[in-house]
């Protein structure tokens, strides 16, 4: 019979090759992190708590466990650490690598759990159940677990141009919308905050009774301006630098956002964000391709009963947003692809939820399309170029 742990749940079986390995399991949050390890040859778990973004403690703690376990033995180990992806990036997955610890980062949602309706859940549980996780990964088990590809320092730069202009256009809808808000309270609706002449024509408003706008109202106004005209600028300077990154390396070759803008419906925005939030990576196939961005249909059969129940949404947000966007723009300004005219054929002249529904599946067909097009250089079927 197979040894249990402390909650009466027994360890999972190891491989002829885990003699040699020391496993490791980092439970993380803001104050403190959980380090959970399983040494060769036992079948006790060890648990220890070190301070929360403490690097050089997590190194000699492993360092003392290994040394541990390699006094147990006879001989030198091999240590794997697994962790969540989360708030912490991936800082810790390099740290450890940099040091020749191997290291993985699994998607939480992943990894399974009981289905019971009060299940206990503490850091002490869940640092388990990710050794247990690692154990079966590592034995080869399959659908186990969907581990992360963590970008380069390099590419996870990169992405920050488009994550921040999306940041600074929704603040600049904030202030927008309060500015209106404002004015509307004094009857005022015809006001643009983003027209040129905004502070001008500021100075001309008067209320729907005829008064002129309260002094300290005004001075209000005039400082939410101000932050939209600073947000204004540095909306301009992100656009600006995005551009510079897409122009010619120094053999004269586009870069691949610049293959993507040169087809309509597709500017250097829609570019740089599908090209830096998915396409950079590498993916074994196009079913790949489309769960990344959370696109695939999540399947409900049991028995008798066979319904569908949407997308998974278990990819890249920002991926998948983008793609519905660039779904209807493609049906506008690329009618005569054949995604398009798959399109027409599926929809006809029908509204609402029918629509709402087929242009999902038209943003997955078109993601596999353009990923196709960066990588093997295959344009869309049907699909138009800009002109030079």
């Amino acid at each position: 019979m197979r040894p249990t742990d402390k909650t009466g749940n027994q360890d999972l079986p190891r491989g002829q090759g885990d003699h040699a390995t020391l496993y490791v399991s980092l439970e993380l949050s803001r104050s403190t992190w959980l380090v959970t390890s399983l040494s060769p040859n036992s079948a006790k778990m060890s648990k220890h708590t070190i301070p929360a973004g403490d690097a050089p403690k997590l190194l000699a703690l492993l360092a003392r466990l290994r040394g541990r376990a390699e006094r147990f033995v006879g001989g030198s180990l091999h240590v794997v650490v697994i962790q969540e992806a989360g708030l912490d990036g991936f800082w810790v997955h390099r740290s450890l690598e940099a040091n020749g610890i191997e290291s993985h980062v699994v998607d939480p949602a992943s990894i399974a759990v009981s289905r019971r309706r009060r299940r206990a859940k503490t850091d002490s549980i869940d640092g388990e159940t990710l050794l247990r996780t690692l154990l079966a990964w590592k034995r080869g088990e399959p659908r186990v677990c969907e581990m992360v590809a963590p970008p380069t320092p390099e590419q996870e730069d990169r992405r920050r141009l488009s994550r921040e202009r999306a940041t600074l256009l929704r603040e600049r809808v904030q202030h927008v919308n309060r500015i209106k808000g404002l004015l509307a309270g004094q009857g005022i609706t015809d006001y643009d905050p983003l027209h040129k002449a905004r502070r001008a024509r500021l100075d001309g408003l008067t209320t729907g009774d005829g008064r002129p706008l309260p002094r300290q109202l005004k001075a209000e106004l005039l400082r939410e301006l101000a932050r939209i005209e600073l947000l204004l600028q540095q909306i301009a300077d992100v656009e600006a630098e995005r551009d510079l990154s897409i122009e010619a390396d120094a053999d004269g070759r586009p870069s691949p956002i610049a293959l993507l803008a040169q087809l309509k419906a597709i500017g250097p925005q829609i570019g740089a964000v599908l090209y830096h939030e998915g396409l950079y990576r590498s993916f074994a196939n196009r079913r790949d391709v489309a769960a990344y961005a959370g696109l695939v249909p999540t399947p409900w059969r049991s028995g008798s009963i066979d319904r569908e129940q949407g997308i998974s949404k278990a990819g890249n947000p920002r991926l998948r947003h983008i793609m519905i966007e660039l779904a209807w723009l493609w049906v506008r300004h690329q009618p005569n692809s054949a995604l398009s005219a798959w399109f027409r054929a599926r929809v006809g002249n029908e509204r609402g939820r029918i629509r709402r529904i087929t242009i999902v599946a038209l943003a997955r067909k078109l993601l596999i399309a353009l990923w196709r097009y960066v990588t093997q250089g295959e344009v869309p079927e049907g699909a138009v170029l800009k002109k030079a």
